[in-house]
């Protein structure tokens, strides 16, 4: 097989490439050159902000299969996916829960209602949820059953940069008492993005098309066994305080934002943790023990040298230092 992969140098997308690559296939890489290619694939730049103009480089190539995992304008997945209509023969675009109506109920499956979405010719500044649809529409208006939407909710494992896992293990691993929001039982919903890469191929291969859901079934994990898996995996001193999410909230506590990963029970949590994949797993999704990516989250960290990456794009999470304080003085932590 050979893979165009539009990125390829981090997160989703060099799990991607990785995935591509022990496998034993032919992989070029299109990127901006902002990051060092992996070893062992064809590097091709050019910047798709520019237009059209920018992706040049990949004029006369053919390709079994491309993956996208594009979310800012639009008209970029438009761009690319247009060029390479008569050259690729799988579009795979890695979408998003988010281009759900919200709120979307527990238990939603892929037919259920959308966001309008953006126009596939529009720019940048387009809402997240709305670009994801727009980008959706792109990929489909140019490859129709030929187009996959791998659309996918909470992304975790090595090489995350939106600072989600990597924020509770660096705070897990300073030890001492940490706020930990409750219940311990909350299922969680996610996958990581090794799992997703290697299902995109196999789907790929496959020849499946259309929507699906690529996130674990409901209750995978819990926000007490994720907690106590980075506290396990830090080797730290760290004591978990489960603290009610009604205090949380009361001291101005931003779920998601200020403690990752955690929802309290309500209309987001819903859309969030409890969305439908049957469809996915009967496609042979699987996704591993939440104790897997934690370790393996660490140990990617740890060789970093203490700098991990950040999107630019996307704001910083995790709870300030003094509030944390604060709440461990009040009642409702336990």
């Amino acid at each position: 097989m050979r893979l165009l992969m539009l990125g390829g140098t981090e997160f989703v997308g060099r799990a991607v490439t990785d995935a591509a690559l022990g496998r034993g296939w032919e992989v070029t890489v299109f990127h901006r050159g902002r990051h060092p290619a992996p070893s062992g694939v064809r590097v091709l730049t050019g910047d798709r902000t520019t237009g059209a103009s920018g992706l040049a480089a990949l004029a006369g190539g053919t390709w079994d299969l491309v993956v996208d995992t594009w979310s800012g304008a639009p008209s970029a997945v438009r761009d690319a996916a247009r060029s390479l209509a008569g050259r690729a023969g799988h579009y795979s675009y890695v979408s998003s829960r988010s281009v759900y109506a919200h709120p979307a109920p527990a238990g939603l499956p892929e037919d259920g209602p959308l966001v309008a979405g953006a126009s596939p010719d529009a720019g940048p500044d387009v809402p997240y949820a709305l670009a994801k649809r727009g980008g959706e529409l792109a990929a489909l208006d140019a490859f129709g059953d030929r187009a996959l939407l791998a659309r996918a909710g909470l992304i975790l494992g090595p090489g995350e940069n939106i600072g989600r896992l990597p924020w509770w293990l660096a705070r897990t691993a300073r030890g001492g008492p940490v706020i930990a929001p409750g219940p311990p039982d909350a299922g969680l919903q996610y996958i990581d993005a090794r799992d997703l890469a290697d299902w995109l191929l196999d789907a790929a291969e496959k020849g499946l098309h259309g929507a699906y859901n690529t996130v674990s079934r409901p209750g995978h994990t819990t926000m007490g066994e994720l907690l106590e898996s980075c506290v396990r995996v830090t080797g730290s001193d760290a004591g978990l305080r489960w603290t009610e999410p009604g205090v949380l909230l009361a001291a101005g506590v931003e779920p998601w934002t200020d403690l990752p990963v955690w929802l309290p029970a309500g209309e987001d949590y819903d859309s969030l943790h409890r969305g439908d994949v049957t469809k996915a797993h009967a496609a042979g999704l699987r996704c591993r023990p939440v104790g897997e990516t934690v370790a393996d989250t660490w140990a990617w960290m740890g060789g970093l040298g203490g700098t991990v990456p950040h999107r630019p794009d996307r704001p910083a999470v995790g709870l300030d230092a003094r509030t944390e304080a604060k709440l461990l003085g009040a009642p409702g932590s336990a």
